[in-house]
């Protein structure tokens, strides 16, 4: 198929005081063997304006989004999707390399059914790239207000390649039909980070739509390489917006389950095991993030939290 005959698609990543990995995820476009597309890097005000090094790097169809303050995945995200000229938007974490046959195969499932809004490639982990960390994701379950990755953990031997509908997308590499969003909208601003990929999934399947893994496809992800692991706003995003999703999402009753799991189970917990290991600081964000979900409105406006790298 001719180039001018591919639909074309709109590449959106973010960066955030992460420049090194974005380079390296932008090296990893030279690979691709579907070539109409252009790159949107949307940068979150970092520290330094990466536009004059990622231009001299003579990437493909990549342009630099610069933003005036840090709007979260959601936020930055969405900046992207209003400046993305493509027909199918991949949103992808810039803590990535591609494959060079992601593209091609992310967008044939479109083709093969109409009700298919978002596909979602198979993700290993780049340290340990025969480990899966996303296969799909089983069911969100609205009591404990958790969910998991199917295959995740374990050791990719092929049995996880059969494609199918799944219940999630995962926010680290998906891509979108640009119709679903005048459905589905585009992400919830009320999130900044976590979560947020769960309420556009559940949003979009209520529109009507399914959302698609195609192992075909193949990412490896870094994991968590612009906030870092070990930062404990984290904890505050994790628990405030669990809370948020549910109320957000849930019925009256889901909600009153999980209100009780999270009183006898969750809150217990996480205050023993900060307080054993005398992790005052996480305790604190712990703290602060369930007040902040306990009190916030289900249609609370997006909440920043100064990040610190």
């Amino acid at each position: 198929m001719q180039k001018e005959n591919l639909p074309f698609i709109s590449i959106i990543t973010l960066n955030w005081n992460s420049l090194n990995y974005t380079l390296q995820f932008l090296e990893s476009t030279r690979t691709l063997t579907y070539r109409n597309f252009e790159v949107l890097v949307v940068d979150m005000n970092s520290d330094q304006d990466p536009t004059s090094e990622i231009n001299g790097n003579n990437y493909a169809n990549t342009k630099v989004l610069r933003c005036e303050k840090n709007l979260g995945f959601s936020g930055g995200n969405n900046f992207g999707i209003e400046q993305a000229k493509g027909d199918f938007l991949f949103v992808v974490n810039n803590d990535t390399e591609l494959t060079p046959e992601i593209l091609n195969s992310l967008i044939e499932p479109f083709y093969k059914d109409s009700t298919v809004g978002v596909t979602c490639p198979k993700i290993r982990y780049y340290d340990m790239p025969s480990i899966i960390q996303y296969a799909g994701f089983n069911p969100f379950n609205f009591v404990t207000g958790r969910t998991s990755s199917v295959g995740s953990g374990k050791v990719d031997s092929g049995q996880y390649d059969l494609p199918g509908y799944t219940f999630g997308a995962h926010g680290c590499a998906m891509m979108v039909k640009r119709d679903i969003i005048s459905k589905a909208g585009v992400f919830p601003k009320n999130y900044f980070l976590y979560y947020e990929e769960w309420d556009w999934s559940l949003r979009i399947i209520k529109s009507g739509f399914k959302i698609f893994y195609q192992p075909a496809a193949l990412i490896y992800h870094k994991a968590s390489m612009s906030i870092g692991k070990g930062n404990p706003i984290k904890i505050f995003y994790h628990i405030r917006n669990r809370i948020l999703l549910i109320k957000r999402n849930g019925t009256g009753l889901q909600l009153f389950l999980f209100m009780v799991y999270m009183l006898i189970v969750i809150f217990p917990f996480n205050v023993i095991k900060h307080l054993v290991k005398l992790e005052f600081d996480k305790l604190k964000y712990f703290l602060k993030g369930t007040i902040n979900g306990v009190l916030a409105s289900r249609f609370s406006n997006n909440y920043y939290l100064g990040i610190k790298s």
